[in-house]
């Protein structure tokens, strides 16, 4: 479906078209239409298959035959990162119209703070947030939003996920009861539902099937137990095969901590955490854009956060709780028609977990063989059949990580 189908504004139509944007993805040619209708919508999309352009389009070309359009459309995001990216897909498509945008959340310097404060009391067509910082200007009454026509929240389960949900619901009651509600998510399970239900009025659903990894990536088990994964990951990166890596931890202590191993092993390496300043997380992706940096660690929430191409190899060094969340992981390489490789440590206690993914992928994962220097590895069968731990006197954590988003 090409975009001329949907009878945008000529001056949007022209930003489209200035970006090499032609043909609409399956969520656009879905959603663009029911977002015009003025419909409330719960879209289920990943991350990849278009759904900024879903929910910024239609809104964008509604605001353009709106002349009372400032504080009126609202998108919460989980994380900074994903803000920024919307804001500069708003600031591309806009370029040609005179629409505005304001990204709001925390971190940053003095001056950062005080354009927000102006932009705000002077009014913004499009506004994208983290919930947090939002909620303090809201709070201040710095920031009115009783004129909000549109409100989006994108990748609702992540946001959840990382314990936001009190947030959304606070936000909302500052906004007016009557106005358009769009929610998009990767994944849906109850807790979205209900929250939908909460939310929105008379929805329109749409669900897209859950995308299976590109071809391009070549998919490799290794069977370990922890003891043994630093060891491990150190054998994989030290031919120097790979140019530029990213590196899965389950949890942001662990992030910190292969970060320290990995300095010291002579690495080019950054710890992505939320503990970091927001100006050191853009200093660390532009590095890393920018090839200054072999090898990127993180936990999920950099697997939704970060787009960049030529991606030699993703590890999950720790087996994601989702089976749609490795599906967002190894999805960081192969992108735009290259390949790219996509290794996954499994412990005994992941086994379940890795049944779960291959259900989903529906095909069996190719299994590497340990190194035989590195010791016995975990068998490679059903979860609860080898559940004797491996006990080696050297713990690669001498305390147990504390609990973190």
């Amino acid at each position: 479906m090409d975009f001329k189908d949907f009878n945008f504004n000529p001056e949007l139509l022209e930003g489209l078209l200035a970006m090499g944007f032609k043909n609409a993805t399956p969520i656009q040619q879905q959603a663009i239409p029911l977002i015009l209708a003025k419909k409330d919508l719960i879209a289920c999309a990943q991350t990849g298959t278009g759904k900024t352009g879903a929910f910024l389009l239609p809104i964008m070309n509604m605001l353009t035959e709106n002349h009372d359009r400032h504080n009126t459309t609202l998108i919460l995001t989980p994380t900074r990162e994903l803000a920024q990216q919307i804001d500069l897909q708003v600031e591309a498509l806009s370029y040609f119209t005179n629409i505005s945008s304001l990204t709001v959340f925390g971190g940053g310097d003095g001056i950062a703070y005080e354009q927000q404060k102006r932009s705000m009391r002077e009014g913004v067509d499009i506004i994208i947030a983290t919930p947090g910082r939002l909620i303090a200007h809201l709070s201040s009454g710095l920031l009115k939003m009783d004129q909000l026509q549109y409100l989006v929240l994108d990748e609702a389960d992540r946001m959840l996920d990382m314990g936001f949900y009190e947030d959304i619901m606070k936000i909302v009651g500052y906004l007016p009861k009557e106005r358009q509600t769009v929610m998009f998510s990767a994944t849906m399970p109850p807790k979205i539902r209900s929250l939908a239900a909460t939310l929105l009025k008379d929805p329109e659903n749409i669900s897209l099937a859950i995308s299976k990894p590109a071809e391009g990536i070549n998919q490799q088990i290794y069977f370990v137990h922890d003891e043994q994964k630093v060891s491990l990951l150190t054998e994989i990166l030290k031919p120097a095969t790979y140019k530029r890596i990213i590196v899965f931890a389950g949890r942001k202590e662990k992030v910190k901590e292969l970060g320290k191993v990995f300095k010291k092993l002579g690495q080019k390496v950054a710890a992505f955490h939320s503990d970091l300043e927001q100006k050191d997380r853009e200093a660390i992706m532009l590095d890393f854009k920018n090839s200054k940096l072999d090898v990127l660690i993180g936990t999920d929430v950099l697997s939704r956060g970060i787009d960049v191409t030529g991606i030699d190899l993703v590890i999950n060094f720790d087996a994601p709780q989702d089976p749609e969340d490795y599906i967002h992981r190894i999805g960081r390489t192969a992108r735009a028609a290259t390949t790219g490789t996509a290794i996954t440590f499994v412990n005994n206690k992941d086994k379940r977990k890795l049944a779960n993914i291959e259900k989903l992928i529906e095909r069996k994962i190719d299994r590497i063989e340990l190194p035989a220097h590195l010791g016995e590895a975990p068998k490679d069968e059903p979860a609860g059949k080898d559940e004797k731990p491996y006990v080696k006197k050297k713990k690669f954590f001498k305390k147990k990580p504390k609990a973190s988003t």
